[in-house]
């Protein structure tokens, strides 16, 4: 496991106070460190029925893009509003509960992150996930186990993979943004399912990453083109595609799956950050060739997330799934960890050790 530390802060305690990330505008175009901002707050006073939480593991992840823009998209959680404080998952550790199965010291997960402390109603949470609350099991690993690939990360790359496309051994199968968070475990698990993989990403270094320590097949590099590598490295066509980015990431996918391929759709960062990309213009390819194209949230399948842990964990103590860390420490760096994790500045998981 490999931690890439960022910044050296001192975070905030309980005898401190609170403190939280909110959103100062609307971004104009790609999100910029001084659209957020780190103020000091109350620490939550305690209620009937609630959790108090010390936050210690922020999990940043792409998807928080899409509401800081005036309006999400639809069906997505809503935008918020200048002076708003953000919500994300997040490890923590209960400080106080009067809430059934939760004690101090508990080790949880959770979705008011994006703060220092949060107090959390397990009926009511932010992000409305069902059981987004839950208490987790020290002995499957550490914090930054139980953020990436025992929390919702690792969730969405096993749906994905195992539900939406119903993976099987010998598939050809493309994953892209395959150094982020999200496809490096998917990658990883279609890896150890018997597949042949095929990475991209977007720079040299990210392309020797996928190779050299994700073991995968073949890698390349984006920005150098889609359809000849493709053509390259699965000549006969795929029949697997994790899209993570959209646009002419998904339009290549569509020219290259052989017939009855399936496609994962689980996010379209190429738009997250500006102007969406147009739909690709070869969308009756997946009628010619009887494709499979579903778009999926995480949360979806919350009821499997007990499920996915166990194989998850069973394949990292096996050596079968690496996990690296873009790890930034203190709240204050939060929003820099978010502008560089969506400028394609980061490997692995994204996160921000809070103390």
């Amino acid at each position: 496991m490999t931690d890439t530390a960022m910044n050296d802060t001192t975070t905030g305690n309980a005898a401190q106070g609170n403190r939280e990330v909110r959103l100062v505008r609307h971004p104009d175009g790609a999100l910029a460190v001084d659209d957020l901002e780190v103020v000091p707050t109350e620490m939550p006073t305690m209620a009937p029925g609630h959790v108090l939480i010390r936050n210690t593991l922020l999990s940043v992840d792409a998807a928080t893009r899409l509401r800081l823009d005036p309006v999400s998209p639809p069906g997505y959680l809503p935008a918020l509003k200048p002076g708003e404080a953000l919500a994300g998952m997040v490890v923590g550790e209960v400080v106080e509960s009067d809430a059934e199965g939760y004690a101090p010291g508990d080790l949880v997960h959770h979705d008011l992150g994006y703060r220092e402390y949060a107090l959390v109603d397990p009926e009511n949470q932010a992000l409305g996930v069902a059981g987004a609350l839950s208490k987790l099991d020290r002995e499957l690993g550490p914090p930054e186990l139980q953020v990436g690939l025992l929390g919702m990360t690792g969730l969405t790359a096993w749906a994905g993979m195992f539900v939406v496309a119903s993976l099987k051994p010998d598939d050809v199968v493309w994953i892209s943004a395959a150094a982020g968070a999200v496809g490096s475990v998917a990658a990883q698990l279609a890896k150890a399912h018997g597949c042949r993989v095929i990475g991209s990403a977007g720079s040299a270094e990210k392309v020797t990453y996928l190779k050299d320590v994700l073991g995968l097949d073949a890698a390349f590099n984006w920005r150098d083109g889609l359809d000849e590598p493709l053509s390259e490295f699965a000549p006969e066509g795929i029949d697997v595609y994790f899209d993570s980015v959209g646009g002419d990431h998904l339009k290549a996918a569509l020219t290259h799956l052989r017939p009855l391929g399936r496609v994962a759709l689980c996010g379209a960062i190429a738009g997250y950050d500006g102007q969406p990309p147009a739909a690709p213009d070869n969308l009756f390819n997946a009628t010619t060739k009887d494709i499979n194209l579903r778009g999926f949230l995480a949360g979806t399948f919350a009821d499997r997330l007990p499920e996915a842990r166990k194989h998850l964990a069973e394949l990292w103590r096996s050596g079968d799934l690496n996990l690296d860390l873009a790890k930034y420490e203190g709240l204050e760096s939060a929003p820099q960890a978010i502008v560089d994790m969506l400028s394609g500045r980061t490997t692995g998981k994204c996160v921000v050790a809070l103390g």
